[in-house]
């Protein structure tokens, strides 16, 4: 028996890094997934590998056209909804402020506000109409701590979670569970993008980025597409059915603060400062 037997996902920007991860368990799951993504040939090849339990369907989610045919074709492609993953997102432009173009943050604010609000405004009617359901949003440990010179990215998240809160006060009362995870650092094609790579060429330099990842948290490894998968596993199970509102954090613990080693190494100095000894 699958956690999620029975159960119908939609996942945007399910065709590749956290997405893909998370069609790929909630398959394994027992879930029937629709993925929807702008990435055509992944998310068709995913598609068919994985078979009848799986479809892919063009959509994005900064269209509100877009996302309501998305909704529309998974009820009537599956018969219901009871979970939706809002995962689709990009980093935004970097740098100082008086750097970063008008547009770059329209376009930000439009994938990572807009496309979870389109998501959350035409499934909720579906979800209602069932008795309840499980809505997921993707947000960032950089809407909890500042991500240094990532301004736009970091607000859009920060609006991400206090939505996420403010929609689970009333579709709570609809039985459907509103919440959403904040991802640390993990390594995922989000990385390419930003260095502006070549597909091959982030995959030849993958281990090199993991194991600069490792060095970022308490928990010595890179934080991987499917850790979060799991957690969104259990989010969308009858496991967490008193669970709304959340910000799930799976960071490795980065977003607490320093840590233990870099602290024992900053007190060397004031120590010695203190005591009179530097």
């Amino acid at each position: 028996m699958g956690k999620l037997d029975g159960k119908v996902a939609v996942i945007t920007g399910g065709a590749s890094g956290i997405g893909e991860a998370t069609v790929r368990l909630f398959v394994k799951e027992g879930a029937r997934v629709m993925m929807a993504d702008i990435q055509d040939d992944k998310g068709k090849s995913l598609a068919k590998e994985l078979g009848a339990k799986a479809t892919y369907l063009h959509t994005d989610v900064t269209q509100e056209s877009d996302v309501k045919a998305m909704v529309d074709c998974a009820v009537q492609h599956f018969g219901r909804l009871d979970c939706l993953l809002n995962n689709a997102g990009a980093g935004g432009p970097m740098g100082p402020i008086e750097d970063i173009p008008t547009d770059g943050f329209d376009s930000t604010v439009a994938l990572l506000i807009r496309g979870p609000f389109l998501g959350m405004k035409y499934s909720a009617p579906v979800m209602k109409r069932q008795g309840g359901g499980s809505i997921i949003n993707t947000a960032s440990i950089a809407g909890v701590r500042v991500v240094e010179s990532d301004h736009i990215y970091s607000a859009a998240k920060a609006a991400v979670i206090h939505l996420t809160h403010s929609v689970a006060m009333e579709l709570g009362e609809s039985g459907i569970r509103v919440n959403c995870i904040s991802p640390g650092f993990i390594a995922t094609p989000i990385f390419q993008k930003a260095a502006g790579l070549t597909p091959e060429d982030f995959a030849q330099r993958l281990e090199r980025v993991r194991n600069v990842l490792a060095t970022f948290q308490p928990i010595r490894r890179a934080g991987l597409p499917e850790d979060i998968a799991l957690a969104a596993l259990w989010l969308a199970s009858d496991e967490s059915g008193f669970v709304n509102g959340h910000n799930l954090i799976v960071d490795g613990g980065l977003s607490n603060g320093r840590m233990w080693t870099q602290f024992q190494m900053e007190m060397g100095p004031l120590t010695e400062a203190l005591l009179g000894l530097g």
